[in-house]
């Protein structure tokens, strides 16, 4: 393993059926392979380990690599990996990296106002998208399986599930979802998925995530035009039919007063019974907290969830000052944060 910057152990997934099979999924990012052109920084590895009967240890020789992509750049690596109710493994891959979705590894895409495009081509690599793998079926040999060349990813590890949005279309079959800058985290709701994608300079955003859905990078940052004064809402009609670019569900911006910040933290749907009125409503945060979290309230329809500020009690709020994670058991949350006196793990509830 490689780390430094945005590399390292970057996601860690239970099978759905762990406590009995002992099945243990890891994203990762590793040295570059022979195959990796010599510009690119390293390589992006999913594989499965076993875990010891009584869980508490990992058999380092029993690692089964699933997934390997050449990343280009050093940042905008995602990593994170979840089981949806589906059963299906839910993998988050970052744009590339750089800035702007341009540079090293970028390629064009249809929409000329703004270089490169990771995000925006599905044909050429699994970059900027989320994907949805089948790992419990007989991997079976497909084109997007069988790819060895440097610029492509290697599988060899999972099978296609056969709703995937671009199976018998043209893309990558691999590809649920696309137009990702860097989904860093990711949450499941019941059958909802939900994407917390890393702004460039201006907005954060989460995204309730969809089968075909486009969610715009590098086209738009949030709802916003990206390197444009103006841009389409939607794909143009040569391009998988002109898709519409679909909107977050929450964004905010990087400089403003009560809900802002740098990167987005995503938490969950609370559903636990230790703060009574935030039933059903989304908690999340931010990396640069200053001792705050945020809440959203869901709306039906389209359009962005109203959000506010989560009121955090003065003497907890120090220990808030970096949120890096935020996870759900059971329905109630906890907070994994870095502030005065050191990090740890925090359990929302109220005082």
């Amino acid at each position: 393993m490689t780390a430094g910057g945005e590399k390292g152990l970057l996601g860690i997934a239970l099978h759905p059926s762990f406590a009995s099979n002992r099945r243990l999924f890891v994203r990762y990012s590793a040295p570059p392979r022979d195959t990796t052109p010599d510009t690119y920084s390293h390589t992006f590895v999913l594989s499965e380990f076993r875990v010891s009967d009584d869980g508490r240890s990992v058999q380092p020789d029993s690692e089964r690599t699933i997934l390997e992509i050449p990343e280009p750049q050093p940042n905008h690596n995602a990593g994170a990996i979840v089981f949806g109710s589906d059963g299906y493994l839910y993998v988050a891959v970052g744009d590339g990296g750089a800035g702007g979705d341009q540079g090293t590894g970028h390629v064009d895409d249809w929409y000329d106002r703004v270089g490169g495009g990771n995000g925006q081509d599905v044909r050429a690599n699994l970059l900027g998208s989320i994907l949805r793998l089948n790992v419990d079926a007989t991997p079976t040999a497909t084109p997007q399986q069988e790819r060895t060349t440097a610029a492509d990813s290697h599988a060899a590890g999972y099978a296609i599930p056969d709703d995937n949005p671009l199976v018998d279309e043209p893309g990558l079959d691999e590809q649920y979802a696309w137009g990702f800058r860097n989904p860093w985290r990711l949450a499941v709701d019941g059958d909802d998925l939900y994407a917390g994608d890393v702004g460039q300079a201006r907005f954060e955003e989460i995204d309730r995530v969809a089968a075909g859905g486009n969610y715009g990078w590098n086209v738009r940052e949030g709802t916003h035009c990206f390197g444009a004064d103006s841009c389409p809402s939607a794909t143009p009609e040569t391009v998988r039919d002109g898709e519409a670019l679909r909107d977050p569900i929450v964004e905010y911006p990087h400089e403003d007063e009560g809900v802002s910040g740098i990167s987005v933290i995503i938490g969950n749907v609370y559903r636990g019974g230790a703060i009574d009125g935030l039933d059903g409503r989304f908690v999340f945060g931010d990396y640069a907290a200053g001792g705050q979290l945020f809440v959203a309230t869901p709306q039906d329809g389209d359009g962005l969830w109203p959000t506010a500020t989560l009121p955090v009690v003065e003497d907890d709020a120090d220990k808030l000052q970096r949120v890096l994670s935020i996870g759900r058991d059971g329905g109630e949350l906890y907070v994994l944060a870095v502030g005065d006196g050191g990090g740890g793990v925090h359990r929302l509830t109220r005082r």
